[in-house]
């Protein structure tokens, strides 16, 4: 699993492009932060009202008023924005946040995605997400392609509650790059240790694959 989560993030970060505002989701998401290169000119925005998000801080140096979404402790980059909470959820529905990166718990061949409860499961509420999912530009979600049942995460159909419908724009998971388009879901990458017949096998959903990568898999 710490494999699988270390070749997700990896993946995930290179989706970042200089001069991006970026909106990084709870859990797996906020550790891509650390493998953004620092040559690379990124604002990471957090709905709470924090727009330059920097480094998570050296042990004995945390400052409690410093922290994200996810409630942990960060430090602010030089020439970063304080903002109050309507002002940062304004700067999402106005589509100023050019990428979001979330996590998954299921994501449907159509682009839906359920991110934000299991039922049975005491949670406070959505938080940001459903505001996220339609605002931002662009919008990224990672996961591990199947749960700890073995079942596929990437369904026909989401039975968890939805998030948002027909929202995802990329699913990044351990074991492939899927876009969605006009003519549905297209596997676009092959993640190393995978194959397509083993990605097919694990995917509930329907999917095609890209002409380029039907040529790849055919040279090898």
């Amino acid at each position: 699993m710490a494999n699988a989560r270390e070749k997700i993030i990896d993946r995930a970060a290179q989706e970042i492009e200089d001069g991006m505002n970026v909106n990084l989701g709870i859990g797996m998401p906020t550790m891509i932060a650390d493998r953004i290169p620092s040559s690379k000119h990124v604002f990471l925005h957090s709905e709470n009202g924090l727009l330059g998000i920097g480094p998570y801080p050296e042990a004995g140096e945390e400052d409690a008023d410093l922290i994200n979404a996810g409630k942990e402790t960060v430090t602010a980059k030089k020439g970063a924005s304080f903002i109050d909470n309507a002002e940062s959820f304004a700067m999402i529905r106005g589509g100023h946040v050019d990428l979001a990166i979330l996590g998954g718990m299921e994501v449907s061949e159509q682009g839906d995605l359920a991110n934000w409860m299991i039922p049975g499961k005491m949670v406070k509420g959505m938080g940001g997400a459903m505001d996220i999912v339609q605002g931002a530009r662009k919008l990224v979600i990672i996961m591990t392609h199947v749960n700890k049942q073995g079942d596929s995460k990437v369904r026909s159909a989401c039975d968890l509650p939805l998030t948002g419908s027909k929202v995802v724009d990329r699913l990044i998971t351990d074991m492939a790059v899927f876009d969605f388009t006009d003519e549905g879901m297209v596997l676009k990458e092959i993640l190393d240790g995978s194959d397509v017949e083993s990605v097919r096998e694990k995917t509930e959903a329907d999917f095609t694959v890209d002409k380029s990568l039907l040529q790849k898999e055919g040279s090898n």
